[in-house]
Parts: structure tokens; sequence; C-alpha cells
């Protein structure tokens, strides 16, 4: 009998629109780094296309067996996506492998070529990216236009939410498939060195319009009179979000910007001993860094938001994203051990019921699957 790493492999798949394996950037990334390895495992030939060092190819935990291929593109805030999505795409046509999983809709203006090579897809459609703030108006239309050649061309479509589904039907007249992001409850971690489990205040997020980031800085001088603030993340191209950032962590002994960090342990340790975990994400679906964050079971107050309540559950702890409401929000959880408690063991137990990698993961591969087995029917010759 063979072990799982002599299995035969039968089939490929190309994972497009991402960073590369393993990259540790966003949601998208993460998603990769958990999907690639299991399906190599199921006997997938598993190609993830990326930017040239982007993938941390020394990773210790990177598996072998997922060829990474980096392709070409420009890398600018508004071109990268498209640019790299298209020459991705091209050399996945020259290839040709038996199904390619797609992430954003940017990469619709690319299904078209896929589709003449043959090659079934399964697009991850994200979020509702036109209605983001931190594009601007061309940058809009132009992910507008992406959604509708992927309503178009995209042979399955992957909702990471009940409401992204919802939208996608309403606005394009297209039914999808619910698969979210998940999450890995981790042992219990060691403190990063100078905080107190349930002693501070933390933000995770790319320091974007949509996060509610700047709401936040304005609340931060008013809660690190009391608690330590622990800030993560940058806008990744510098601004004034991280300007704000540097001068509260400078001006406030209580405050601390730790930029963006790609240490998985020390970013789930954070959350794990957190006091209060706030986040503020608005427009996207399921949010990779709230169910991880419930994974590790951080006691936290999320922006109200039709997606948040939807990750949450109405057991959550919700904020409207007035500073002073983000400053009640988050004082009424450091004060109340009891409350802390009961968020913590609510988020704990949605991640690992709904919220796991190991079921994302299969329903992925249940999608790329009946994709190649859809396109095999139609080619099969007709028995006479």
């Amino acid at each position: 009998m063979k072990s799982n790493s002599d299995r035969e492999i039968t089939r490929s798949v190309a994972i497009i629109g991402t960073r590369g394996y393993p990259s540790y950037y966003g949601g998208f990334e993460t998603a990769v780094r958990k999907l690639a390895p299991f399906l190599v495992e199921r006997g997938w030939h598993t190609v993830v296309y990326g930017r040239p060092g982007a993938a941390r190819m020394d990773d210790p935990a990177r598996d072998k067996r997922v060829e990474a291929v980096e392709t070409r593109g420009l890398e600018t805030k508004s071109l990268s996506t498209l640019t790299f999505g298209l020459t991705s795409v091209l050399h996945a046509c020259i290839r040709k492998p038996d199904a390619a999983i797609v992430m954003n809709v940017a990469n619709g203006f690319w299904l078209p070529l896929l589709r003449l090579r043959g090659i079934p897809t399964v697009v991850n459609v994200d979020g509702i990216e036109w209605e983001r703030a931190k594009w601007g108006r061309l940058a809009k239309m132009m992910f507008k236009l992406g959604a509708r050649l992927t309503a178009f061309f995209g042979q399955t479509l992957i909702a990471d939410s009940m409401e992204i589904a919802r939208r996608w039907k309403v606005d394009f007249a297209r039914e999808s498939v619910f698969i979210p992001y998940g999450g890995d409850v981790p042992e219990d971690l060691p403190l990063v060195q100078g905080l107190e489990h349930r002693g501070y205040v933390l933000i995770v997020a790319r320091f974007v319009p949509e996060n509610s980031v700047e709401e936040f800085f304005e609340a931060v001088p008013t809660i690190a009179k009391n608690y330590p603030v622990v800030i993560v993340g940058s806008s990744g191209y510098g601004g004034p979000l991280d300007e704000k950032a540097d001068a509260l962590s400078r001006q406030l002994e209580n405050v601390h910007w730790l930029g963006h960090v790609s240490d998985d342990a020390k970013l789930l340790s954070l959350w794990q001993h957190c006091g209060v975990y706030f986040h503020g994400h608005s427009v996207g679906g399921t949010n990779p860094a709230l169910v991880q964050a419930m994974a590790c079971g951080a006691p936290t107050v999320a922006r109200d938001t039709v997606y948040n309540r939807e990750v949450l559950g109405e057991r959550g702890s919700f904020t409207t994203i007035e500073p002073r409401d983000i400053v009640i929000a988050v004082r009424k959880l450091m004060d109340d051990s009891r409350l802390q408690q009961e968020a913590s063991a609510n988020g704990l137990t949605r991640a690992t019921t709904t919220y796991s990698w190991e079921k994302v993961c299969e329903a992925y591969e249940r999608e790329a699957d009946r994709a190649t087995t859809s396109r095999r029917a139609a080619i099969a010759p007709v028995a006479r």
C-alpha cells in the first residue's frame, strides 16, 4: 500500500492570483499555504504561481512537493494583480493543467484565455472590491468589469461568505459555492515579551480606509491611558496611516507599533493572549484575520457589519466606528474578565465548528474535482 508521500499523481491544478507559495502577505496567501499541500496529499500535481521574491522559499514549513512558479509583472499598487495575473495565466495555458483555482476578480480579464485552452476554472471572487475606499475611480471600474467577466467566463464561483454569495446572485445573476476561510487552533504559546495575558488591546490590519484603522487610531490615545495598545500592520507602501502609527508609538509609552509580522507564532501569540482584538474590516466577506483570531480565543470587538455578524454570530461584540464608541466597547471587555472569557469561548466554538481549514480544503478539492470531471465528460467520445 502506498504512503501519502508516494501517492500516484493523477490530476494537475494551477493556483493563480496570489503572491506565491509560501507567502504571508494576506488572506489568499494564507489559504494557499493550507490548500496547496492538501491537494498534493490528495494526488494533485499542484503549481502555485507567484511573484519574484514574494515567497519564502527557505521556510521550514514549505512543502517541497508543491511546485512554485514565478512570473513577471509590474509591481505597482494598481497594475500588479492584472499584470502578474496575465503572465501566470499565459504560463498555465502552455502547461494546460486539469483545473485552475483563480483568486480575485481582477483576473476575470484573463479567464477567456483559460476557457479557450479548455482549462476549467474555480474562481474565488473575494470581496466587493469596487466598493473599497482604497481604490480610485479607474481601479473600481476595472474591478467591476473584472467581476462581470468573471460572472460570464468563470466556471465555478467561490464566495467566502453567504453575504458575498447573495450579492453575486443579485448583481450578476450567478450562483456561487460558499467556502469560507479557516483558522488553526494553536497550542499554548508564550507571551510576547513585555505583555500580560488579557492585559493589552490589539489591532491587526492592513492600513487601508475600509479597515477602520484611522478611526481606531483616533481612539488609541484614550485607550492607552489605561491599557497597552499593540498595532500590527502597515500599508505596504508607506503613507499617512503608517506615519500616524509611528507617531503614536513614539509619543505614547503604552503604544507599540510592530509593523507587518510574518512570524506566525508571534502573531498567534498576540491574538491568543490579548484582552481585546479590534477588528474594523468592513467591505470583505469572511475575513481570514478574524477567523484566525477567533481560533486563538481572542476576545473580539468588531465593526458592526453584515460580514462580521455572519462570522461572529449574534453573541459577538460590535461597535460603530466612532472613536468614542470604539473606546467604550474596548473598555467594556477589558474591564470585565467574565465578558472576556465568554467572548473568547464564543469565537473559539464558531472557529472550530464552522471555520476549519480541513473543511475549507476539502471543499476546494471537491469543486476542483467536479470541474475536471465535467471537462472530461464534455470531451469524452460519444459511444456508437
